[in-house]
């Protein structure tokens, strides 16, 4: 089976078309060099509105059905930096672990990591999670969290993802 995961930037200005979007490819790239499992990915740009990421979230995970829904952007502490609210408010159950660890291992590159408000949550049978901006932070954050990405997809009844083990070892505990 095919696993859909959603890839929604948060930009007003890419959803404009005033800046590239940088962040959304960057996530699709980190998959394609990680996962050995087929997976199709479900882009879509959208601006910082708290009610239209919502929606966008519920649809991926509802009527797309993806397994994964991973965003970038809106995680700052600007007023218009909504995204963990209209995930938090989407999710049935939170998952405080994947922000948490994020925000640890970004301390470790920059003093402002702390600014940060990455979360994770399930919705339905999804998993998502959100991820800063910056590309170079995106691949910092999922190098840390993606060990646990396939195995809680596997508790959601999710399809099996497999990783490239020379990269990333993904955690599944024995049997």
């Amino acid at each position: 089976m095919t696993a859909r995961i959603g890839i929604v930037t948060v930009s007003d200005r890419a959803s404009r078309g005033e800046y590239e979007d940088r962040g959304g490819p960057a996530i699709r790239d980190y998959f394609v060099d990680v996962l050995t499992s087929p997976f199709e990915a479900v882009a879509r740009v959208i601006p910082d509105e708290q009610s239209l990421i919502e929606r966008t979230l519920r649809e991926l995970c509802e009527v797309d059905g993806c397994c994964l829904v991973v965003t970038t952007g809106g995680t700052g502490p600007s007023l218009r930096d909504v995204t963990p609210e209209a995930t938090e408010a989407v999710c049935q159950k939170l998952m405080p672990g994947f922000g948490e660890l994020m925000r640890k291992v970004s301390l470790e590159k920059v003093a402002t990591a702390i600014l940060s408000r990455q979360t994770a949550g399930i919705c339905g049978k999804s998993l998502i999670v959100n991820l800063p901006g910056q590309p170079k932070a995106i691949k910092e954050c999922l190098d840390a969290v993606m060990p646990a990405i396939p195995y809680c997809i596997d508790l959601l009844e999710g399809p099996f993802l497999t990783t490239d083990e020379a990269k990333i070892k993904a955690f599944r505990p024995k049997k």
